[in-house]
């Protein structure tokens, strides 16, 4: 399917809330999610192209290749309108698919992300950590990051959850996670189609986020109409991991109200 093969979880049944993982992740990072959601809902969680066991495509992936991937997933699942939740780059997936097939999405949860377009100072950070995966593997970024993905004392505290994590990024494909980071550089500013949305939205963010802090969150919820903020306690850049039942219990209730 656009040719590439596409991994991905499919269970329950209702509403169904396709789930985006983040970089360098896969679509186990979602599994406490799933496990909870599915008694109530239908959840899909893919693998992105070039991480966990979907196909890699090395050079560049921009996020509208990613949004078309999903389109092309839900197309073959013969689903229409969904829920669409995304993590980081997970959710700048789901706010490249809400600006170019709003009619496809019944609702948004954007999850510790930013719609800023990068910077230019930004995309050369980006080319050269792309540069960095391909020369040194996936490794030496894994430990730099590991305590900013999740906040230093769950490492700590959550050794189970670090490790899971730590695996993840060291599991990703150099090429693909490269191709993504080279991707985004180029992203676009999503402000102006978030200014517009007419769906229901869920902005959500750890407490502790030193990649997408609550001052962008709190951004984003001003910028699109009716929106809920909902700030985890606790956690960093991965509250659904690091606080799972508090992140679950406000994505159910907003699944809840729709």
């Amino acid at each position: 399917m656009n040719e590439i093969d596409i991994a991905y979880e499919d269970k329950g049944s209702g509403v169904p809330v396709v789930f985006v993982h983040g970089h360098p992740f896969n679509r186990s990072m979602w599994q406490p999610q799933l496990e909870r959601l599915s008694s109530r809902y239908r959840v899909i969680a893919p693998d992105l192209r070039g991480y966990g066991e979907t196909t890699v495509v090395p050079g560049k992936t921009p996020l509208s290749v990613f949004a078309d991937d999903l389109f092309g997933l839900l197309d073959r699942l013969d689903v229409d309108r969904v829920v669409l939740c995304g993590l980081s780059m997970g959710g700048q997936i789901v706010m490249e698919a809400h600006r170019a097939r709003p009619e496809r999405v019944r609702a948004l949860i954007l999850v510790d992300t930013s719609p800023d377009a990068e910077t230019p100072e930004g995309r050369q950070v980006r080319y050269a950590v792309a540069d960095s995966f391909l020369r040194d593997g996936m490794g030496p970024y894994s430990d730099d990051v590991l305590d900013k993905m999740i906040s230093p004392h769950n490492v700590q505290a959550l050794p189970d959850v670090a490790a899971h994590v730590l695996r993840m990024m060291r599991g990703t494909s150099p090429e693909g996670a490269a191709a993504a980071v080279r991707g985004r550089a180029e992203r676009p500013d999503y402000l102006d189609s978030l200014s517009r949305a007419t769906v229901p939205a869920l902005v959500v963010v750890g407490e502790e986020d030193e990649f997408t802090p609550v001052a962008v969150a709190e951004r984003m919820h001003r910028t699109i109409p009716g929106s809920t903020l909902a700030v985890i306690p606790g956690a960093a850049h991965m509250p659904n991991l690091e606080r799972p039942d508090e992140f679950t219990d406000v994505v159910e209730r907003f699944l809840d109200a729709l």
